[in-house]
């Protein structure tokens, strides 16, 4: 056993109100609870419980915004460090994922259509799995994860992870459709056609949001999304400018260093980071430099053109100097991503907003009779915990809206 998640499980206090989960966890996950059954050997137990909460937990533990969320609202964190609550739920979700059998009804003759296995998708697909529902995954690529497994560099998430996710899928009856593209040659229509009952969309947002400034489709620019899903294929050079200041500039520019790239500068418009404390400081160690307050204005051959701006305390604009170009071998845009439009534009009745997301009512009910949405492609670019937090909520309004449907039939 690491010895240090066993001495950081004994520090918990075992609050009486757990601002760990009752403040801090989206999907309240029962922390406390989770280090009691630890301590008293019974892990499996524990285990049992994290993925009866949450089905990708052993994922969560990996690349949740834990400083601002379970770790951040440790009563130990006042006094001093704050209990490392992610090693601890990864230690026992680790040992347990392979042991895990998710509990499943007998089937109930209806059948679910899931468009992309992200963590919305397989969320949906696990809950309507184990009430009886016979599922099938939709997915574009060849392997499972969406964004999981597409835009989160494998340094932060291995990918045999999601590999193993995939097996405990088939486990359980799933069936998945890999390079299958809803909104190509099958529509939704076909589905329903074909006997689906009900159909979940959970194609997350895979368009790349431009910045709308010259030069954007030179050969030396890149998009983040499009980098990250296949880094190999790129050849970058030695300096490298990441346009950006989220989590994605970050997970970009760590992931170029990786590839060989030894100048690495993330460039950000403002002076306030979006990007957390602790992913600053992982592009700190890896030698990645961070200009704040410089605004993209062109792209070039030579390199990208940026505006230095500087701000007051309270993030106002007070000056503006002259455009500097900035030598640079490759650009990469990283300002997040919007959704696509494939499936909306072959499905009638099915609304979408002014940002091209899927609206949808409090239960994730769509505008189209039996279909229903969540994760990225209705929030936008969201974390994994948030899109399996909804998708339990509307794994249970599915459930509901198909029980009604068999009793009428």
């Amino acid at each position: 056993m690491a010895v240090h998640v066993l001495n950081e499980a004994r520090r918990c206090l075992q609050c009486k109100k757990p601002l760990c989960r009752l403040q801090g966890c989206p999907i309240q996950t029962n922390i406390p609870e989770m280090i009691r059954l630890f301590l008293a050997g019974e892990s499996f137990e524990a285990g049992k419980m994290l993925f009866e909460n949450n089905p990708l937990s052993l994922v969560c533990s990996l690349v949740c915004d834990h400083e601002n969320q379970c770790e951040g609202n440790c009563i130990q964190g006042r006094r001093g460090a704050a209990i490392q609550i992610p090693n601890i739920e990864n230690y026992i979700s680790e040992a347990y994922l392979d042991r895990l059998v998710f509990e499943r009804k007998p089937e109930n003759g209806q059948k679910v259509a899931i468009i992309g296995s992200g963590p919305a998708g397989i969320t949906i697909a696990i809950k309507l799995s184990a009430l009886g529902y016979k599922t099938t995954i939709f997915e574009r690529m060849d392997k499972i994860g969406g964004m999981m497994r597409y835009a989160i560099p494998a340094f932060r998430l291995p990918k045999k992870i999601l590999d193993r996710y995939a097996v405990k899928l088939r486990e359980m009856g799933i069936h998945i459709r890999p390079n299958t593209s809803i909104g190509g040659a099958l529509h939704l229509d076909d589905l329903f056609a074909d006997g689906y009952d009900a159909i979940f969309i959970g194609t997350g947002v895979w368009r790349p949001n431009r910045i709308h400034c010259k030069g954007e489709s030179l050969g030396n620019v890149h998009f983040a999304i499009d980098y990250l899903q296949n880094p190999e294929a790129y050849e970058l050079g030695d300096t490298v400018a990441i346009i950006g200041a989220g989590n994605s500039a970050i997970d970009v520019a760590r992931t170029v260093v990786r590839m060989g790239s030894r100048h690495v500068t993330i460039y950000a418009r403002r002076q306030r980071l979006a990007a957390s404390h602790r992913e600053l400081d992982y592009a700190q160690i890896d030698g990645i430099d961070i200009q704040q307050g410089m605004a993209i204005t062109e792209f070039r051959d030579e390199g990208p053109v940026f505006i230095p701006r500087t701000y007051d305390e309270e993030g106002n604009l007070i000056k503006e100097d002259e455009p500097v170009l900035v030598p640079a071998d490759s650009s990469i845009i990283a300002i997040s991503q919007g959704p696509k439009d494939k499936i909306v534009s072959t499905t009638h009745d099915l609304k979408i907003n002014e940002k091209g997301l899927i609206v949808v009512d409090e239960s994730g009910r769509t505008t189209r009779e039996g279909v229903f949405s969540g994760g990225d492609v209705v929030a936008g670019s969201k974390n994994v915990v948030l899109a399996v937090k909804y998708s339990k909520m509307v794994a249970e309004a599915m459930d509901k809206y198909l029980t009604e449907k068999r009793e009428n039939s």
